[in-house]
């Protein structure tokens, strides 16, 4: 049995080389990995649900500080609707709202190349709908 640190920190360590294929990641101080693709910032963690559980778990900020506009809230519901790699979120804070994609699954044991590219299809869906919903100049 490892411990949930191995099996985090091994994870982590996986995900970095298959997303590093296609982009520049920082790793922070507590092994988070964190890019921006397309104006997008997203962020990967990882974490043990259980022994034999392991999960990558990834929030990229679609946008920010966005007007609380009713029609935007109903784009973004209809979008969430057309299925896609993770889950739209709206959070209305005092500046208005916060657009997210959030995607979690379990990735022990895939390979660089497989794994690359389920890390680069979330992060792409975050980048396609920061354009379909926010404009190109988001």
């Amino acid at each position: 049995m490892t411990s949930e640190a191995a099996d985090t920190a091994e994870l982590l360590t996986a995900a970095q080389r298959a997303l590093e294929r296609y982009l520049e990641v920082k790793v922070d101080d507590d092994g988070t990995l964190t890019f921006s693709h397309s104006d997008v910032p997203c962020v990967v963690q990882a974490m043990r649900l259980a022994d034999g559980l392991a999960v990558l778990s990834m929030t990229c900020v679609v946008g920010w500080d966005l007007p609380d506009d009713p029609g935007l809230a109903v784009a973004v519901a209809e979008r969430a609707g057309q299925g896609l790699f993770g889950t739209l979120g709206l959070v209305h804070s005092e500046r208005g709202m916060d657009l997210t994609l959030r995607y979690a699954f379990p990735a022990q044991g895939l390979d660089v190349a497989p794994l690359g590219t389920l890390l680069m299809l979330v992060v792409s869906t975050a980048s396609q709908v920061r354009s379909e919903l926010l404009g190109a100049g988001a």
